[in-house]
This record gives structure tokens, C-alpha cells and sequence, in this order.
């Protein structure tokens, strides 16, 4: 009982705070006594912190306002991508404290070197924090791949079949597919509405569709393998075995060519060049194909464009909207909105602390050892 009346009263605090003890009685339904004894513990585990006189729940007199605390308590996201490891530490108001990327090249790679540099990460961002004054408790990592269990069981792209992670940090580790957690980052740090289609654009193309504020992962947790949506049926080969894939025409691979970065493909399209601008076109014509058939599947009121995909946005946008628009003809009437990512690159390591942080909300009492 007292496990789920902490939940309550931080739940309280998270959603419509600050509120004084009084308030916070008042909106649980439970006693002030409780509510006193309650935020008392969540005072000494550094989660919430009470500030200047406010207008309680009591008739005219003043109360000190509860609120959650950035000041003790962070997660910790990590991210494993192709070309990149990333780490960030957001306290639980959402402010981001640190972030750090590591160039790297991932593809075809050992896993054990692999995960040895993310620990090393890891363990220096989390140290950094701890000078700071924060304690990091917990961790959960984006992986582009399939996971099932904690086991990374498919990254096609960096060449991992059935690879245990968990181990690889010392603190709590979670594991998800990246497209989630990137639409589950968009949710939180980025334009938090609660019904869209996350489509994150990066070597691989996957996506998130969160539904009432909920990532629907499907049965086996696969939902979202946008970049394996077929949109030209004898198109060349695709990595996984099929032809004609979104992700031959639209991955990053593909839109970038000869060109060694996405800046200096932006360069090439902020100076017009031709073979430039037919990539993006191109892309954004696979890409509007490949939505279609989503939109008529599963109706999202809005589709957001993250990775490569937000920094591409200016050139894809018309291509996409166009493609939608022919595409969906009068059965929908207006197609979903389209729009870029508020977070771009950052979503799902974002994503990754935020998971920790919402597990800390829902349950204060087992996270926290409260």
C-alpha cells in the first residue's frame, strides 16, 4: 500500500505540479498525514524539493510547494548506432545534464569490442554526472535491431544475431529497439503529442507508433520494420533478403551515395546540385510509397519525420507530402500532418533516459529502494 501511495503522490507531483502537501491530500484523496509522511521520503531520496510560499489547499494560509527535483537523481540513455555510441544523463525534470557521441564504425563489428567502448562511456558520462552531485540510477539502451528478453537477438547492420547485453554497465540496463525509444523520445523531450507515427531515418529506417502516449510494439515486439516495406516489388536486393525495400532508396546509404557525411550532403543540396537533389527526391518519393500503405493501415493523426530524415526535412517534405497526397486520394480526404522532429539525432538516446525516468515514476518505491 505504501509502494502504490508514493506512486500516487509522485505521480501527482509529475503531472500537475508543484502542489503543497495540502493540495497534493486533496488530489490523492489521501490523509495529510500520509501525504506529509509520503513526500517526507521522497524529500530524503532526492526525487522531489519543496520551494517558496504558494497558496494551498487550505483556505488562506500560504503552504511550501512540492515539485520534482532536478538536483540528485538522473537516468542514464546510451545508444548503439551504426556510425556512433551515445550517452546522455537527464535529471527527472527532463533536463538534459550531459551528452556525449563517439564516432565509430559498427558495422560488421565484434560485439565484445563493441560493448567494451559503450561500458567505457558509460562508465566516464556517469562518473562525470556523479561530480556534478547526480547518482545515476539506472540505464537503458537504443539498439537497431530486434529484441526479445534483453537479448539483442537481430542487428542486421552491425552483423549481431542473439547478442545478451544486460551485463554490459554496472546499474539497471534496459534494451530496446532505437525507432521506439526515438518515438518514445519524441514524446517526451520533443513535441509530446500522444498519437503519431515516429519514422526514424538512419542506415536502417524503422518506426515508432505511439498510440494514447503507448509505443505498440505488436506481438512479438517487431511492429515498426518501415525500411523492409516494400515500394518497388523487382527492386534490387536489400540486405535482408528481400527486393525492392524503403531502405534501398531511402536509407542513409542510399541518399548519401558517393558523399562520407549527411552535412556534406546538406552542403551539396544548400548549393543545388543536381544529383543531390534527385537522391532526396527520390527518397522522399520511396518514402511517401512506403507511408502510404501505414497511413491506410493505421490512421496516425501525424507523421514525424527524426534522424536523418529532421535534418533532410527542407528537401523531403515536398516529395513525401506529394507522394502521400496522390497516393491517399479521396478515401482519407486530408492526409496527416508531416513534420519534423523536435529532437532529430538525439530521440532515442533521449528516449532511453526517459525510460528510466517514467519506471521511477511509475514505481518510486522499488527504483528508488524507498
Amino acid at each position: 500500500m505504501r509502494a502504490r501511495n508514493l506512486a500516487v503522490v509522485l505521480d501527482a507531483i509529475h503531472r500537475t505540479g508543484p502542489h503543497t502537501r495540502a493540495a497534493l491530500a486533496e488530489r490523492t484523496g489521501l490523509t495529510k498525514t500520509t501525504v506529509s509522511s509520503l513526500v517526507a521520503d521522497l524529500l530524503e531520496a532526492g526525487v522531489v524539493t519543496e520551494s517558496g510560499a504558494v497558496r494551498g489547499g487550505e483556505r488562506g494560509r500560504p503552504g511550501v510547494a512540492v515539485s520534482l527535483s532536478g538536483h540528485r537523481v538522473a537516468t542514464l540513455g546510451l545508444e548503439i548506432n551504426i556510425d556512433y555510441l551515445a550517452a546522455c544523463v537527464v535529471d527527472l525534470t527532463r533536463t538534459v545534464r550531459l551528452r556525449r557521441t563517439r564516432p565509430a564504425d559498427n558495422r560488421s563489428s565484434n560485439p565484445a569490442e563493441i560493448l567494451e567502448r559503450l561500458r567505457d562511456l558509460a562508465k566516464e558520462t556517469t562518473a562525470e554526472a556523479e561530480s556534478a552531485g547526480l547518482r545515476v540510477i539506472g540505464a537503458a539502451l537504443a539498439v537497431p535491431g530486434t529484441v526479445e528478453g534483453g537479448v539483442l537477438r537481430s542487428a542486421p547492420h552491425l552483423g549481431w544475431r542473439d547478442v545478451r547485453v544486460e551485463d554490459v554497465i554496472d546499474l539497471p540496463l534496459a534494451i530496446d529497439n532505437e525507432a521506439n525509444l526515438a518515438a518514445l523520445g519524441e514524446l517526451w523531450f520533443g513535441s509530446r503529442d500522444t498519437d503519431f507515427l515516429y519514422v526514424s531515418g538512419e542506415i536502417g529506417i524503422g518506426a515508432g507508433l505511439v498510440v494514447g502516449g503507448t509505443v505498440f510494439r505488436g506481438t512479438f515486439g517487431l511492429a515498426g520494420e518501415l525500411g523492409h516495406v516494400v515500394v518497388v516489388p523487382d527492386g534490387p536486393a536489400c540486405r535482408c533478403g528481400g527486393r525492392g525495400c524503403l531502405e534501398v532508396y531511402a536509407g542513409q546509404d542510399a541518399l548519401l551515395g558517393p558523399l562520407d557525411s549527411v552535412a556534406a550532403l546538406v552542403a551539396r543540396l544548400e548549393s543545388g546540385d543536381p544529383r543531390a537533389l534527385e537522391a532526396c527526391e527520390r527518397a522522399g518519393h520511396a518514402l511517401g510509397v512506403a507511408l502510404t500503405s501505414a497511413v491506410h493501415l493505421v490512421d496516425p493523426g501525424r507523421i514525424v519525420l527524426g534522424g536523418i530524415f529532421a535534418r533532410l526535412f527542407p528537401w523531403l517534405e515536398g516529395p513525401v507530402a506529394d507522394g502521400l497526397g496522390a497516393r491517399l486520394g479521396q478515401m482519407r480526404g486530408t492526409p496527416p500532418a508531416l513534420v519534423v522532429s523536435g529532437i532529430g539525432a538525439d530521440a532515442a538516446v533521449l528516449g532511453a533516459a526517459g525510460l528510466v525516468i517514467q519506471r521511477i515514476l511509475a514505481d518510486p518505491a522499488e527504483v528508488l529502494g524507498l
